[in-house]
């Protein structure tokens, strides 16, 4: 995949691979891996951008709504970013 920058600010390319990598993965812990960095390090830079992203409950099998941690998790990520 290539990604094209407009200009060299290197806060919007940050958000940007931050964003195509949750978008790719589907998950956190995923992207993170992606962009060779901790999840902890992700979640940072998602508060820090102010990136919204709440991870589709079907995207994987075996992960569905009902799960409490995965409820909590993804509340979790919603109330960071709001």
């Amino acid at each position: 995949m290539q990604i094209v920058l407009d200009n060299f600010n290197l806060t919007a390319a940050e958000r940007l691979l931050c964003e195509t990598a949750l978008h790719t993965a589907g998950s956190i812990v995923e992207a993170a891996k992606l962009l060779g960095i901790t999840r902890h390090a992700l979640k940072r830079r998602i508060i820090k951008h102010n990136i919204r992203w709440v991870r589709d409950a079907g995207a994987r099998p075996g992960f569905g709504d009902t799960s409490p941690r995965q409820s909590a998790s993804v509340a979790g990520v919603a109330a960071m970013t709001a």
